[in-house]
């Protein structure tokens, strides 16, 4: 029996918390310039290099640490703290306000719904155009 310590499986951790921010892969890809399929094989990876998971921790609204450091354990311990005192929760070495932080996210995903939006609209210009010519 090994008693090797293995490592956080960086890939889970991503899949993990963007889940928990409820955000969908395609969003996230979005959000880093790159696809769908690449969020899937980067969350399927065991590493991901610093320079791509700085740009995904930034999308996802956290440090890269809380990324390489994450745990379901943690997560339960902070909702938990959430439940018996409302003021602050103690994470990752941070104080913070949860309402504070629910109404970040909620800010960053009208904007990152904005501008899929704004994308779509202009697919759709591109395109009547495109019908327009013919």
């Amino acid at each position: 029996m090994s008693t090797e310590i293995k490592p956080k499986h960086i890939g889970r951790n991503i899949s993990r918390i963007r889940e928990l921010r409820d955000m969908k892969q395609e969003a996230l890809a979005f959000a880093i310039g790159t696809t769908q399929q690449s969020i899937s094989i980067i969350e399927g990876s065991e590493s991901v290099d610093d320079e791509k998971l700085k740009k995904i921790a930034e999308a996802l609204g956290v440090p890269a640490e809380v990324i390489r450091n994450f745990s379901e354990e943690a997560v339960f311990n902070i909702m938990g703290n959430t439940a018996e005192n409302s003021s602050s929760v103690v994470s990752f070495g941070c104080t913070f306000n949860p309402l504070d932080k629910l109404l970040e996210t909620i800010d960053k995903n009208e904007q990152l719904y904005e501008r899929l939006l704004q994308a779509e609209k202009d697919k759709i210009t591109y395109l009547e155009k495109l019908l327009k010519e013919k």
